[in-house]
């Protein structure tokens, strides 16, 4: 059972943590809790400390929306949370469609599908930002929050949450298409939330670290991870993970026999360091 849980212990809380968010925002709309009301993209905890997606709020300004100071509140808040524990800690621990991903991820490795593909990406990792920036100026020259009104992410929450929209059928295209077009297609590739939040999680400070002299090079850690190129130390040096395209998942933790990679605090190490 211990060993059940070490191997899992992060995929667990994860997990816990999505259902819950999507149970406590069903809750304020169907019974009118005020643990926590709103959606993804704005909300208020206990009816008192506002949180908005700052990219959302982007769109809005960009739309020339006046944006009120309990927005902008809401957008230091959630800024400052995230630059702490990880941009991307978003997309693993918050974000619903993660569960959808991580599914066809699991399906692609019992299938061998990745080997069926080969290696070669038909996309780069960085559409994902210019999407971003490409929602801002859609979002400019047509006066909505262009990425807000189509976004699967949003779609998904309000079908979880208020019983409307597409959400399904945007659930089904993205399992679909990461599980036989492209490994990791939505959140690594083509996402701009997640590009955003991997922009603000270059200065986080909770880091993967691997430490070298432990690892064996079993590859499982890459195997999993979905975003594998953040690795790239593997084998070479004790590093931490300084990437904000990594998600922080902690799955490569989990998977790691040899204790070759754990959490850390960025700048503790980069003092120990120095001071070595």
């Amino acid at each position: 059972m211990i060993k059940v849980w070490n191997s899992y212990r992060y995929l667990i809380l994860r997990r816990f943590t999505q259902v819950g968010l999507l149970v406590l925002f069903f809750g304020a709309n169907a019974w009118g809790w005020k643990i926590l009301q709103g959606n993804l993209s704005t909300s208020r905890i206990f009816d008192i400390i506002p949180m908005s997606d700052p990219y959302a709020v982007m769109q809005m300004v960009a739309a020339g929306a006046v944006v009120a100071s309990d927005l902008l509140l809401g957008v230091a808040v959630v800024t400052l949370f995230y630059f702490l524990v990880g941009g991307r800690a978003f997309c693993s621990w918050v974000c619903p469609i993660n569960m959808v991903t991580d599914s066809a991820n699991y399906l692609r490795r019992v299938f061998d599908i990745d080997r069926a593909q080969g290696q070669k990406q038909p996309i780069s990792k960085n559409a994902r930002y210019w999407i971003l920036v490409l929602g801002l100026f859609v979002s400019m020259f047509m006066g909505i929050a262009a990425f807000e009104f189509i976004s699967p992410i949003s779609m998904l929450h309000r079908g979880i949450v208020f019983g409307i929209g597409f959400g399904w059928a945007a659930v089904l295209i993205i399992f679909l298409f990461d599980l036989f077009v492209l490994k990791n297609g939505w959140c690594g590739h083509l996402c701009p939330l997640g590009g955003f939040y991997s922009l603000l999680g270059k200065f986080s400070f909770i880091r993967v670290h691997h430490l070298e002299e432990n690892c064996t090079l079993c590859m499982k850690c890459k195997v999993v991870c979905p975003e594998k190129q953040v690795l790239h130390m593997i084998g070479k040096e004790s590093l931490p993970v300084l990437s904000g395209e990594c998600t922080n998942c902690a799955r490569c933790i989990e998977v790691c026999d040899d204790d070759a990679l754990e959490f850390s605090i960025r700048d503790l190490i980069q003092n120990k360091k120095m001071g070595e």
